[in-house]
């Protein structure tokens, strides 16, 4: 055991115990301090004492006080945005994604404090399976008047359609979440709990490793229980339940890159091991789920949901529904897929039904409940309406039934935060229509201390409100198990916020039992080895298909390494939307360096002494107009210089030109959103890199389109030019080898194949082959002039050019080592529908088995542009074979034209 847990304060402990207490602004009056574990009274900040868990926590602390939390809080927000955790209201396509928003100082709890928490919520757990199997069974508690009929089956939350039918695997609930508050008294009250697609388990993993690192050695000697096994315990336990049992196939339903948390989504698919996926992935056949992917259908037996129940099925839910899977729900009816959570179990979110469950819990449980709520008071009771409406300025105004139904709702109201007058208007409101209001006792949150920045911008330990949320699962064998942790919620000093609107979060330390405590380097381990397993320190994109570690096995060698021998092989499942996603992230990504090293060449040459040169003028005219990169009707680049440079610089930021360099980066970034499960936080980072510096005004000078600096744009572009170049990179040695990976490198290579052999035959069709500039030109879009002038010299001869950039092997920017590759991926891709890449691998050209000779005899004239060159034959073989293959590609793979041929395998 560590000596430090017993080993008394030190001088410097002592200074830091005072200087943070000294520093920390205490709880308002009436409520409760976490630092200094009491209620707030007539005291002044340093009266108090801290609680042991604060006193252990500043034992390993630095000395230094303020300067070393700045120096933590710097690391902390770096590491936020290192790892791109981020959380947004509204997602959209061209808005910036906003930083996830932590503390610096996690929430304690000793045990005391969480054994009543744990118990109280283990049994609550047992109250809510109860009700769920009464509500969807024989309804004896409504008809028994222990539960107004209004609150169940008059609930928008409740499907009828599920009644009757028996859970998947015996239960109907797999997680819930708890929303607590500590009162005056020190105890702990249950606010909410959300049961239909809970979140936060993946943001709270964060929390834990980055705060972790902030402060080891503070952690290690509280001790904190470790979280991993939890985990285990939610996928394990889905399995069991579900029909597969444990070789099951589970997935995760999100509803997309749009969605607030489709961060976490990502995060706990890629933590967790699971297929992330979304509706128009899964397919209902026979009353069986299926996801599609490039191997054909493949059977799903658990989706871990993130969809609410309203939108999971269009043919009975939602018709308007774009997130869900037409038949999910007979699916379910018919016992072939477990849904976590059963469909139908929103109604048990309602606040009304807090102020029933205590005598629920005496006639189903025959016990007290061991964790109290807030008190409640539903106003469809006229008892219940008649002792509480004449005091609702002491109360919170909460509705009974959530948003997007027919019913009446709106934002909670604090009734002391009202008018004599508002209070009024809102108990007339109540009584037109009490059913939809509940009525709930205002309970004075307990503070946490926080750091943050005054009003004059520096920075300063404040208190704020907190809210904690906790987790329960269903293990494999029907039991509870209560994650040792939770995500704390932190508000504005005057009242909690809720993440939409901008509040904070913190880590949660649950303090180990002694039995535990002693071994607090397997626990540290643990800590340290979740934090590299989810942050793509170990390998950068770990196959989401495979099984994920979340704790050290049995099967792991000391050094924490599991026996290769005893890891089961799979393969990795690929989905068509993520296969189509991947192929134009690839293609979107090449095309914007092939359009930024155009613009770069072009911009060159209208500042060079070679700004004259008709073929040169012609060329980089024809080239920016064929893709895109002026828009139509400007002066060509030989009728006005100044024009045409200025146009193609507005054009580069353009969002509503298609074709330009800013939308294709843009597009880069979205279709990466799309699989973000599949890739490394580094390689997500120089995707949001990328885009952000290109867009940033700041960068441009002013807005964007409006740089008129020439010299400005070409540092822009070269510094854009390598992050795509690290990209490239990351696209290329830090994924995994599947068919997503090669849709993605065949992406890529069509592009190239196509913009580069349309880039050579109007190169030579111009006469640039016979101008030294327009060589030079010319090897430069290739970017291959260190490799020329290292083989040739200065051998400046069309057979030397066709050489390295037509038939050489060895140079990746050569069109025949393109082919090649090609060639060799559709290859690679013949075991999927039924061999159809082979076909499409034929219609390639090879190019490395001619001689530069073959394709531009020596007779010929280079200062001529000859259409008879072989060579022009086969530059147009090129870009049709890249045209068919991604039509081919797109209809096998995306369109799904020929999926009935090919997905017969199911």
């Amino acid at each position: 055991m560590n000596e430090s847990r017993h080993s008394p304060p030190t001088d410097l402990d002592a200074q830091a115990m005072s200087w943070l207490a000294s520093q920390a602004l205490a709880a308002p009056e009436g409520h409760w301090d976490e630092l200094r574990g009491g209620a707030t009274a007539r005291t002044t900040e340093a009266d108090a004492l801290m609680s042991k868990a604060w006193q252990t926590f500043t034992q390993h602390l630095d000395a230094d006080g303020l300067d070393s939390l700045n120096r933590r809080m710097a690391n902390l927000q770096r590491q936020v945005r290192d790892n791109g955790i981020t959380y947004n209201v509204y997602a959209a396509a061209d808005q910036p994604q906003r930083p996830w928003s932590l503390d610096l100082f996690p929430l304690m709890l000793e045990q005391n404090d969480w054994q009543q928490i744990e118990a109280g919520v283990l049994q609550r757990m047992q109250l809510l399976e109860r009700i769920m199997a009464d509500a969807y069974g024989p309804q004896k508690l409504v008809l028994n008047g222990q539960l107004p009929a209004a609150l169940i089956q008059g609930h928008p939350a409740y499907l009828p359609a599920m009644h009757g039918v028996p859970p998947v695997g015996g239960r109907y609930l797999s997680l819930a979440a708890f929303d607590l508050a500590r009162g005056p008294d020190g105890c702990w009250w249950l606010l909410s709990q959300r049961t239909q697609a809970p979140s936060s388990l993946g943001y709270l993993l964060e929390n834990r490793q980055i705060v972790s690192r902030l402060f080891p050695q503070a952690f290690e000697a509280f001790p904190v229980q470790r979280l991993a096994e939890t985990y285990r315990t939610l996928i394990d336990g889905i399995k069991a339940r579900s029909p597969a049992g444990a070789s099951a196939h589970i997935a995760m339903l999100t509803p997309g890159p749009y969605n607030e948390t489709y961060f976490e989504h990502a995060y706990l698919a890629r933590y967790l091991g699971l297929s992330l996926v979304q509706g128009n992935d899964l397919t209902v056949r026979d009353e069986k789920l299926y996801l599609k992917t490039l191997q054909g259908l493949q059977p799903v037996h658990g989706l871990l949901k993130r969809v609410d129940d309203d939108w999971l099925d269009p043919l009975e839910m939602r018709a308007d529904s774009t997130l869900g899977v037409p038949g999910l729900l007979q699916a379910v009816r018919s016992g072939n897929v477990l849904v976590a959570n059963t469909p139908g179990s929103g109604f048990l979110e309602s606040n009304a039904l807090l102020g029933f469950m205590p005598a629920l819990a005496r006639g189903l449980l025959g016990e007290e409940l061991q964790l109290p709520a807030i008190p409640s008071w539903w106003c469809g009771e006229a008892a219940a309406l008649q002792d509480v409406l004449p005091r609702i300025s002491s109360c919170v105004i909460k509705p009974t039934y959530p948003y997007n139904t027919d019913r009446q709702s709106f934002e909670p109201v604090q009734g002391h935060a009202l008018s004599r007058r508002e209070q009024d208007e809102w108990a007339g409101r109540i009584l037109r229509d009490p059913d939809a209001h509940t009525l709930q006792s205002w309970l004075p949150l307990s503070h946490q201390p926080t750091w943050q920045n005054d009003s004059d911008g520096k920075p300063c330990i404040q208190s704020r409100p907190v809210v904690l949320r906790v987790f329960a699962v269903a293990d494999a064998q029907g039991d509870w198990q209560v994650l040792p942790g939770g995500l704390a919620r932190l508000g504005t000093r005057s009242g909690i916020a809720s993440m939409q609107r901008g509040g904070s979060s913190a880590d949660v330390w649950v303090q180990a039992p002694l039995a535990m405590a002693s071994d607090s380097t397997s626990v540290m381990a643990s800590e340290a080895w979740q934090s590299m397993s989810s942050s793509g320190h170990t390998v950068s994109d770990t196959p989401t298909g495979s099984p994920r570690r979340l704790a050290p096995r049995d099967d792991e060698s000391p050094s924490g390494v599991a026996n290769v021998s005893s890891i089961p092989q799979r393969q990795r499942l690929v989905t068509s939307r993520a296969a189509e996603n991947l192929f134009w992230m690839g293609r979107y990504t090449e095309r914007t360096e092939n359009t930024l090293r155009l613009v770069r060449l072009s911009l060159e040459i209208l500042g060079s002494e070679n700004q004259n040169l008709a073929c040169l003028l012609n060329f980089i005219d024809r080239m920016a107009t064929r893709h895109g990169l002026v828009r139509v009707g400007v002066p060509t680049a030989a009728q006005a210089h100044r024009v045409f440079e200025r146009s193609l610089i507005a054009g580069l930021w353009d969002k509503e030109l298609a074709t330009s360099v800013g939308f294709n980066l843009r597009a880069v970034r979205l279709a990466a959103a799309s699989v973000r499960e599949r890739l490394s936080p580094e390689h997500w980072r120089l995707l949001e890199q990328a885009e952000s510096r290109f867009f940033s005004a700041d960068t441009q000078g002013n807005t964007p389109g409006t740089l008129a600096d020439t010299v400005q744009v070409q540092r822009l572009l070269a510094d854009t030019s390598q992050m795509l170049a690290a990209l490239t990179g990351a696209q290329t040695d830090r994924m995994s080898r599947d068919d997503g990976w090669r849709l993605l490198s065949i992406g890529r290579h069509i592009e190239r194949l196509q913009f580069l052999s349309s880039a050579l035959s109007e190169a030579v069709q111009q006469g640039l082959i016979g101008e030294q500039a327009g060589f030079d030109a010319v090897l430069d879009l290739f970017d291959s002039t260190i490799s020329f002038h290292a083989q040739y010299q200065q051998s400046r001869t069309p057979q030397a050019l066709v050489d390295l950039l037509v038939t050489n092997s060895d140079n990746p920017r050569s069109l025949g080592w393109v082919a090649h590759t090609l060639r060799s991926r559709l290859r690679r891709m013949g075991q999927l529908a039924d061999g159809a890449t082979l076909a499409l691998a034929d219609r390639v050209p090879q190019l490395i088995e001619l001689s530069p000779e073959t394709l531009w005899p020596l007779a010929s004239q280079a200062t001529l542009p000859d259409k008879a060159l072989p060579l022009h034959n086969a530059l147009a073989q090129c870009q049709t074979a890249a045209h068919e293959v991604s039509d081919q590609l797109c209809s096998l793979f995306f369109t799904h034209s020929g999926e009935a041929r090919y997905s017969v395998g199911a």
